[in-house]
């Protein structure tokens, strides 16, 4: 594991929480609240002489030059959605993408982009107060269905998952979802369970593997 993602296991543990302004116990069933949160206990982000750099270590497997993603495409969940870059804030968290737009999706700009060699992480809520969001049908992803990230370079960089799968929030496993890989990777990242309105979260997360084809 590079130093990098020693780093961004602790850092970004994505926890993209919030953005709906309002009380939890507003609106009823299970489109009322936020979208992303991976883990409830996030370390206080580093100083900057120590943020993340992105691993150099030689690629292997299919993969493309940087280049920064421009929509994301899901044919099988009917997802054609835009990306807007994510960076970790004062709280050390991966901020949300903004949760008024719910036909939108994130990226760590900082790290790695969807289809260089590494993991890349895209993010996306699973609903707002009002409706069901861009990741609202994630679940029905399942092994060998494909997806597209279309990029600044004009390039289409096409992935086929893996696996989907759920993760208690207090027992996300940061390693393997952030660790690094000499591959080209995409983790999507999107709330999921039961909704605890004293949390005012969700219990789970659904997180969807895939590699560049």
């Amino acid at each position: 594991m590079t130093a990098f993602w020693v780093l961004a296991a602790l850092v970004l543990t994505v926890s993209l929480v919030a953005g709906r302004g309002g009380s939890s116990d507003a609106g009823g069933p299970p489109h009322a609240p936020p979208a992303v949160s991976a883990a409830p206990d996030v370390p206080a982000a580093p100083p900057a002489s120590a943020a993340p750099q992105r691993s150099t270590a030689s690629a292997s497997g299919p993969h493309l030059p940087r280049s920064r993603p421009v929509r994301l495409l899901i044919p099988k969940i009917a997802v054609d959605a835009p990306f807007t870059d994510l960076a970790i804030g004062r709280s050390g968290q991966l901020e949300p993408p903004p949760a008024e737009d719910t036909n939108l999706v994130g990226w760590h700009a900082e790290g790695h982009s969807p289809g260089e060699a590494g993991t890349a992480i895209i993010a996306g809520h699973v609903d707002t107060t009002t409706s069901p969001a861009v990741f609202a049908r994630l679940s029905e992803l399942r092994k060998g269905d494909r997806f597209h990230v279309k990029r600044a370079d004009g390039s289409r960089a096409t992935f086929a998952v893996d696996s989907a799968e759920y993760f208690d929030k207090d027992r996300f496993p940061s390693e393997r979802v952030y660790g690094d890989t000499p591959d080209a990777q995409v983790r999507l990242i999107t709330c999921a369970g039961a909704y605890d309105r004293q949390a005012r979260d969700y219990t789970e997360n659904l997180v969807v593997f895939a590699h560049l084809v």
